[in-house]
């Protein structure tokens, strides 16, 4: 076991043997710190938070009470192999959030990036690859093998199905259930969730300006009405709209191979 001497630990704590325990962390009454978990400088863990498993936390990362982080995948193929799961820095993890290593069926290994707020009760499952400035709000879902670009935000009481990819800076509204991959700042929407447009209040907020919102707007119909393929319409869209780098990231996005198709917009018929 590795304690740093500026870590600050209640005596109701439990750390393993093994643990590694950075600089200025603090950890308080009734947590308990796995063998193999490695603590960056300056987290906190509040009271009764656990954090198990090959785990590795970030520095300035807080994570509150009842939170479960690191324990066995929800995934009866687990066997018990070593798994990983990686928390990126400054993170806020709330209360009774859950989140679970990898299995030997997927990467191995769960990732979360920098930046991110998981919600009271937020679950994230196993092999789930997550971004950075990722916000999953109260009770939202990523199953496994799910793969989150940055500056996504699910709402409240949303899931996103097993091996379905969000593209950066897309929104998902609350109660959506997501079944089918998100486009690149696009905006999911409804119980049994479709393309509802552009998550354009997202694109102003982190300050892009309003030629480059209007050439992914005209390229958002381009590529979801007329003829021809889906793919054939982004390839097209992509010649026509090539220096705009929005543009480039959504036909990037649907050129690649998707194990659950693309959600679309809702049709008129």
């Amino acid at each position: 076991m590795s304690v740093d001497t500026t870590a600050t630990i209640h005596p109701s704590a439990v750390i393993e043997d093994g643990a590694t325990i950075g600089a200025n962390c603090k950890i308080g009454p009734f947590c308990l710190v796995g063998p193999n978990v490695t603590l960056g400088n300056n987290v906190e863990l509040f009271s009764h938070a656990v954090v198990m498993g090959h785990t590795k936390v970030g520095a300035e990362t807080r994570i509150w009470p009842t939170a479960s982080i690191g324990h066995q995948p929800q995934d009866l193929k687990y066997a018990g192999e070593k798994t990983y799961l990686e928390i990126g820095e400054s993170c806020m993890i709330r209360e009774g959030v859950t989140v679970n290593p990898g299995t030997k069926g997927g990467t191995g290994i769960t990732r979360i990036g920098d930046n991110c707020l998981l919600m009271l009760g937020a679950h994230v499952g196993h092999d789930a690859q997550v971004g950075d400035r990722v916000v999953l709000a109260n009770h939202a879902s990523v199953a496994g093998h799910v793969t989150i670009g940055d500056d996504v935000i699910i709402g409240a009481l949303s899931g996103v199905h097993q091996f379905v990819n969000v593209g950066k800076g897309a929104i998902i509204g609350g109660l959506a259930a997501v079944v089918s991959d998100v486009i690149p700042y696009g905006m999911a929407l409804s119980e049994r969730a479709n393309l509802g447009g552009l998550n354009l209040i997202g694109l102003k907020r982190r300050g892009v300006d309003k030629t480059t919102i209007n050439g992914l707007r005209t390229s958002f119909a381009e590529i979801f009405e007329g003829e021809g393929t889906l793919k054939e319409r982004a390839k097209k869209a992509q010649d026509k709209h090539g220096d705009n780098e929005l543009v480039s990231d959504v036909v990037e996005f649907l050129l690649a191979n998707s194990a659950r198709s693309f959600l679309l917009p809702k049709s008129n018929d």
